[in-house]
């Protein structure tokens, strides 16, 4: 709990009055300095990206809602890129990383200017990441405010994704080209597919970080203009209230946004952040969580790549309330919102309009869960597949190992049509470690939808996918072969076999196989020895706890 007025003795008296005349400098009056409390807003705008070019203009709403409420709003700046810019090339792996930073940023802003109150803009992949991460972590009352989410794509009628870019690129089709880059991002705000992006701003509401029914209001409907003015006049009240994000934190929250994660089929990176929130304030979500629950909460809504709606369909069918409705009876309701009521209180008054776009949870979208946990001996820590963009004759798969150690290599080979039906390609040394920085392996898998590949190749890896990919991909692999994981000792011609209703992956070798390849094996050496990824590999944990650079 926090408390606002024993805070206020570091801008009052003589002692302070050194802080008060850079804050008189900066063009704050000394009646606001000292009486008012200090709402920091943390942006991740960027020009570079249409996810977040137009958060200056909602930070200019959350300002007018805190001055609304009594409150002093300072905005400040925080790293941010798309990932989209990165797509095949080595800046991927920089994308985890980035949350991590993005969370290091906001905390020594926090901790040095010694805020009251914390309002975080944030729309994009690990940057929304982060900055639940940040939440979690300064210990004020603070809330995200995401960016919404991108128009859906279309031409003469016809939807396109950003997938169909790589698509219309690898197979040269450069009339199908101009038009995708004319017409698939037709706004600001998040793609509106079920990429990172979405997946994260939908689940800040289950995470009691977002307010409720805001997250996936478009990011060119003026209501999301006047949500923001209402988060500004609400942090000065959680500011006052003195309540912190961790106090509305629980297991059962956690538990909550995962049955959230696997009724709208989320990213696979989702994973891996719920697992660092959790590792962050010890609650102990793990990935046996995932998996016990996903026997029981199937995919509710069929959003691209798993379905054809996009996030947009989905709010206006009534958004993450809705979702929440239709998983009411398993959810942990007694819960408390970020509002202050029960989830059961806040699901009482919410209606579900529209049976076909959020299904009922005993007419689900799919008969199968939107995450999905792997185990075996190439598996021991897990591994995650989303089973809904999974060609349903690849649910169950047993094929000959090809192996890479590099995704240009992996690629090269699909091109070269190296690689076979039945054949499973093995990508490793692309975990957090061995990246370094858990490379999103977009190369790979684009050229096998390209080629047509998706239902006769799989593709496991350590590494990780962005939530743009569908197809037969198993990622997180862990442990990571960098860490001397079984994945190292994979050889080409091994058989693999996996089944994702079972939650199997195996490597069909005989222990004194692997005894002996263990034995002739040298770790080796770090792809990269300077900088902020050197240091990512050395501090981070595995897959299985959330990869998160911390000596948790």
């Amino acid at each position: 709990m926090y408390n606002m007025k024993k805070e206020r003795s570091y801008w009052e008296g003589t002692h302070a009055a050194n802080r008060r005349i850079m804050y008189l400098a900066a063009g704050h009056e000394q009646e606001d300095i000292v009486k008012k409390p200090h709402i920091g807003i943390a942006n991740t705008f960027f020009e570079g990206s249409p996810g977040t070019g137009h958060l200056r203009s909602l930070a200019e709403s959350v300002k007018k809602g805190i001055w609304m409420n009594g409150g002093m709003p300072m905005e400040f700046g925080v790293p941010a890129t798309c990932g989209n810019i990165a797509t095949g090339s080595d800046g991927l792996r920089y994308e985890l990383v980035l949350r991590d930073i993005v969370a290091m940023s906001i905390e020594a802003v926090v901790r040095v200017h010694k805020l009251d109150g914390l309002v975080i803009l944030a729309s994009c992949d690990n940057v929304i990441a982060g900055a639940y991460l940040a939440a979690l972590r300064v210990h004020i009352p603070c809330i995200v405010v995401t960016g919404g989410i991108m128009g859906a794509g279309s031409y003469c009628g016809q939807a396109l994704v950003q997938a169909d870019v790589d698509v219309a690129a690898i197979r040269g089709d450069s009339e199908l080209l101009d038009i995708v880059q004319e017409h698939v991002c037709p706004s600001f705000g998040a793609c509106p597919s079920m990429g990172t992006a979405c997946t994260m701003q939908i689940l800040g509401e289950a995470l009691n970080l977002v307010l409720p029914g805001t997250s996936t209001i478009p990011a060119a409907d003026n209501l999301k203009l006047r949500s923001c003015v209402r988060a500004g006049r609400f942090i000065v009240e959680q500011v006052r209230r003195g309540i912190c994000p961790e106090d509305l934190m629980s297991r059962e929250v956690l538990f909550n946004t995962v049955m959230l994660d696997l009724a709208i089929a989320g990213s696979t990176n989702a994973v891996l952040h719920l697992l660092a929130y959790s590792q962050e304030l010890g609650l102990g979500l793990t990935l046996d969580d995932f998996d016990r629950i996903a026997r029981r909460i199937k995919c509710l809504v069929g959003v691209v790549p798993s379905g054809r709606h996009t996030v947009i369909d989905l709010d206006r069918a009534g958004g993450v309330p809705a979702v929440m409705k239709r998983l009411e009876t398993e959810l942990y309701t007694g819960e408390t919102t970020l509002l202050g009521n029960t989830w059961g209180e806040y699901l009482t008054g919410v209606q579900v309009p529209d049976d076909s776009i959020i299904h009922p949870l005993q007419a689900p979208f799919s008969d199968i869960a939107g995450i999905r946990i792997l185990r075996g001996n190439l598996a021991e820590e897990g591994a995650v597949c989303r089973p809904t963009g999974v060609p349903g004759s690849m649910r169950a798969f047993s094929g000959r190992a090809r192996v890479f150690d590099q995704e240009e290599l992996a690629a090269e080979a699909v091109m070269r049509d190296e690689i076979q039906a039945g054949d499973v390609i093995v990508l490793r040394y692309e975990g957090p470690k061995g990246s370094p920085g858990m490379n999103e392996l977009m190369k790979v898998t684009d050229r096998l939808i390209a080629k047509g590949m998706e239902q006769t190749v799989a593709l496991i890896t350590d590494g990780r996918f962005s939530g743009f990919n569908h197809g037969t991909i198993i990622g997180h692999v862990a442990p990571e072969a960098m860490a001397g994981g079984l994945i190292a000792f994979v050889e080409d011609g091994d058989i693999i076999t996996y089944s994702i209703p079972e939650g199997i992956l195996q490597l069909e070798v005989t222990e004194d196989v692997i005894a002996e390849r263990k034995q002739r094996w040298k770790k080796p050496e770090p792809k990269i020895k300077s900088g902020v990824l050197a240091l990512y590999g050395a501090t981070c944990r595995p897959a299985s706890e959330g990869a998160a650079m911390q000596n948790w």
